[in-house]
């Protein structure tokens, strides 16, 4: 785990690196994210004729880790929504609009999305 651990912030900070050098507007973590699936993408090709070895990729073992505890990180947040609730009081409408239609815009981009890629891999399967 401790070598997944490793990859995945070396990417995010390779990422980092990326973003801040060329100024992109883009998050670090975000372009890292990209380099790491391009990354693993690459070596699963590359590997494509290899049987595959057992067991899961390191990666994928702290993935796994960090996706079991991922609610944990969303206390911090909602203690500070708790503590600031007085300000947020009068824009309660506001948020709560803003947070049923991220939330609706979020589902379709992701149903959109895949619908595209699973024609890809349909076409892609059906040569």
């Amino acid at each position: 785990m401790l070598q997944g651990l490793f990859v995945l912030l070396l990417f995010q900070l390779l990422g980092e690196t990326v973003a801040r050098g060329l100024g992109l507007p883009v998050p670090g973590p975000v372009i890292g994210v990209v380099l790491l699936v391009a990354a693993l993408a690459i070596r699963a090709r590359w590997r494509r004729g290899e049987a595959a070895k057992g067991g899961p990729l390191p990666v994928e073992t702290a993935a796994d880790g960090l996706l079991r505890h991922l609610g944990l990180l969303f206390v911090p947040a909602g203690v500070g929504v708790a503590q600031s609730y007085h300000a947020l009081g009068g824009q309660l409408l506001a948020v709560g609009a803003a947070l049923v239609g991220s939330t609706a815009i979020t589902l379709v981009v992701t149903v959109a999305v895949f619908r595209l890629v699973s024609r890809g891999v349909e076409r892609s399967a059906g040569r």
